[in-house]
């Protein structure tokens, strides 16, 4: 108790004489805050000292926010976390985590919290704190303007305020907002980012309350998510066939509507289902005047409850970033309506799902807004856009519906580690935020302000699936971008490449024609005799086996001796480069020949159709006697032994005693093969008339 009280004398009379301040700088925007603290009377006794000057600012604050004092705030991490959180190692970082969780679980009910400037400084200090959390860290000496924060705090933190981030697209997005800096993220751009969101939050909630598809939209309480084509330099185009008509194209979060444009109206809307199961499918097309497909700038919808696919066009001068913009959008949500309808979401859980999509697509607006980038990769900012295409996303999506299922959205408690985590659902965020999404959402107070997608000092499931993927990704990316260095172009060229790769198969494909044709008849012999000795014990089974063991012994013995070796290249002899005459030659002549092993297929398939319909009765008599023949012995003669005569018949067909009689029986086979008339064929010219609409 004594060296207690020393050790906080001595603390109370350092804060006194300033003596902290030269820890953060004076150009620091930390240095006030910390003025204030210096001179506050309990600033000893708040004061933390296993955390950085910046650490315990952010702890003061969120103190304030929560109206308890930063020594209460430490007691109450203490008992509820588990000791591997408290250990001395992670100590620091895990209670600045706890505390930043609770405030911003408490800030984020404020309605409009977003708006707020101090709750955005508050967020992005908290990253900057994350970074050094502890007292051993380095100190900061940065002004307002140079302080950044790193992907792994921005990824840690973010997620806990839904409407910035969340866990599986947070990567995506840091990426999205540092493109230009490096690779840190600045408070300027952090801020400019959340004013793209505040104007998208207040574009969204004003189409939704406009008028807009009242009728059509009231059954289900249908929110309008985005509209296009209201403005006439920049048209939406509908093309059923070959009809195209202009309109005013509208998302909202169950379905896609289509308004078609009259004299000075727009006509009764055409809805295009997202919800409901009608094996949609959404995809990029090409369109044009009358069928034509020249322009690639269109979004092509499909579904069993129509006749015909739909395709929307989205004009621009320059690019198709329009389209990708709508077709990521629209396939968002799908994309969350299917998720729902495979794991049989309902309720709360349903409501949530839908808020996630509707929070990713604000997101993706306010990311678009701010980008000075044209080439902006939206699905990869959209959560479920992105499981779609993350090698282990369905495993990611079955994890967060397991969390939905369970009750997790809104309160969990780690009864293993002991801890709580801290945050609020998307669900209420958006309700905060000023507009409601779903009838079944309730009070946060009353639901809880914990959720599983964070977790003070640890990852969390998702967390855990997203990192996964994540990692899995990147070995495709590796992957595929070796499989793009080695592409060449050219027909000649590729023929080449393939030729030196297929040389050990044509090796070992002209040894075994050289046994089968007994060139040398030693050789051949004992090849015989040893398979028909393998095949009356009964061994076929172990010598393929075999066979594979020889090939993973090889792998592995490879691999042990060309362990820090260079790669092995293959050496190609190019081949010499033709002009365009030869190039459009040679794909000419490989047409030809394209079509005559086609043609040659064909007739092959008539044959058998001729042989089967009796068109020529001596010939099909002759096949259905074989056929009846080798029912019969398939019935009848052990599996073993068909094997054993079938290899021999053919292996010593070309044998010397064998060879004469062969040849005769495979002329003859040619003779009666070339007797057989083909079945005849009648083309018909399909003749498609479509009215225009």
């Amino acid at each position: 108790m004594a060296a207690g009280s020393k050790t906080r004398s001595m603390l109370e009379g350092l804060v006194r004489e300033g003596s902290f301040k030269w820890l953060l700088g004076r150009r620091s925007p930390f240095y006030e805050e910390f003025e204030e603290m210096d001179n506050s009377p309990s600033g000893g006794k708040n004061f933390i000292p296993v955390l950085s000057p910046i650490a315990n600012i952010i702890v003061r604050r969120c103190s304030k926010i929560l109206a308890v004092s930063s020594s209460e705030l430490q007691e109450s991490f203490n008992v509820e976390a588990s000791d591997f959180i408290k250990h001395p190692s992670r100590y620091a970082r895990n209670f600045l985590e706890y505390c930043c969780f609770r405030a911003l679980a408490l800030s984020t009910q404020v309605m409009g919290h977003l708006a707020d400037k101090k709750f955005r400084r508050l967020t992005f200090d908290m990253m900057v704190a994350w970074e050094v959390p502890a007292s051993s860290n380095q100190p900061l000496h940065n002004s307002d303007e140079d302080l950044s924060v790193g992907l792994e705090a921005f990824a840690r933190l973010a997620p806990a305020v839904p409407i910035i981030a969340n866990v599986i697209i947070s990567e995506n997005l840091f990426e999205a907002l540092t493109s230009s800096t490096g690779g840190r993220l600045h408070f300027f751009i952090y801020d400019k980012y959340l004013n793209g969101l505040e104007r998208a939050i207040k574009k969204m909630k004003s189409q939704s309350e406009s008028s807009l598809l009242s009728p059509f939209r009231s059954a289900r309480g249908e929110k309008i998510l985005e509209v296009d084509g209201t403005v006439t330099t920049q048209p939406v185009l509908e093309h059923v066939g070959i009809s195209t008509w202009p309109g005013r194209l509208i998302l909202t979060d169950y379905a896609l509507y289509f308004e078609p444009l009259r004299v000075v109206s727009y006509d009764k809307p055409k809805r295009y289902d997202l919800a409901d199961d009608l094996q949609q499918v959404v995809k990029p097309e090409l369109t044009g005047p009358w069928g034509t497909r020249l322009f690639d700038k269109a979004v092509s919808y499909k579904s069993i409850s129509l006749s015909e696919p739909v395709a929307i066009e989205l004009p621009e001068l320059k690019g198709h970033t329009r389209r990708d913009y709508w077709l990521a959008i629209i396939r968002e949500i799908l994309y969350v309506h299917r998720f729902i309808n495979k794991f049989h979401i309902k309720g709360v859980e349903r409501d949530e799902a839908l808020s996630k999509a509707v929070l990713g697509i604000l997101r993706m607006q306010a990311i678009q807004e701010i980008s000075s980038s044209s080439s902006v990769h939206f699905e990869s900012l959209l959560m479920f856009n992105l499981c779609d295409q993350l090698p282990g996303g369905d495993l990611i999506l079955e994890t967060l519906a397991n969390m939905s299922t369970s009750r997790e959205l809104d309160r969990t408690n780690n009864s293993a580690a002991g801890s709580q985590t801290y945050s609020i659902s998307a669900l209420a965020t958006v309700s905060n935020l000023g507009f409601m999404f779903g009838s079944s959402l309730t009070n946060p107070s009353e639901t809880g302000l914990v959720v599983g997608e964070v977790a003070v000092g640890e990852m969390s499931l998702l967390e855990k699936a997203v990192k996964e993927s994540r990692d899995n990704y990147q070995k495709v990316l590796q992957a595929q971008g070796s499989v793009d260095e080695v592409k060449v172009d050219g027909i000649d060229t590729n023929l080449a490449v393939m030729k030196e790769l297929l040389v050990p198969l044509m090796e070992v494909g002209n040894g075994l024609l050289s046994l089968l044709n007994w060139d040398d008849p030693r050789k051949s012999l004992i090849f015989c005799l040893l398979f028909t000795f393998i095949i009356c014990r009964g061994w076929l089974s172990y010598a393929f086996a075999l066979m594979l063991l020889f090939v993973a012994a090889f792998m592995m013995l490879t691999r042990c001796f060309n362990q820090g070796r260079p790669v092995y290249e293959i050496k190609v002899i190019a081949p010499p480069p033709m002009n365009t005459m030869e190039q459009l030659l040679a794909v000419q002549n490989a047409i030809s020949q394209v079509e005559q092993l086609i043609q040659d297929g064909n007739i092959v398939l008539l044959k058998f159709r001729a042989l089967l319909l009796s068109i020529f009765p001596k010939a099909s008599e002759k096949f259905a006697i074989s056929l009846l023949c080798t029912a019969l012995i398939l019935a009848f003669v052990p599996i073993k032994y068909i094997v054993l005569l079938t290899f021999l018949e053919t292996f010593t067909r070309y044998s010397p005693p064998r060879k004469p009689s062969t040849e005769r029986w495979m002329r003859r086979f040619r003779e009666w093969w070339f007797s057989i008339p083909a079945a005849p064929v009648i083309l018909e010219r399909e003749t498609e008339d479509k009215k225009r609409k």
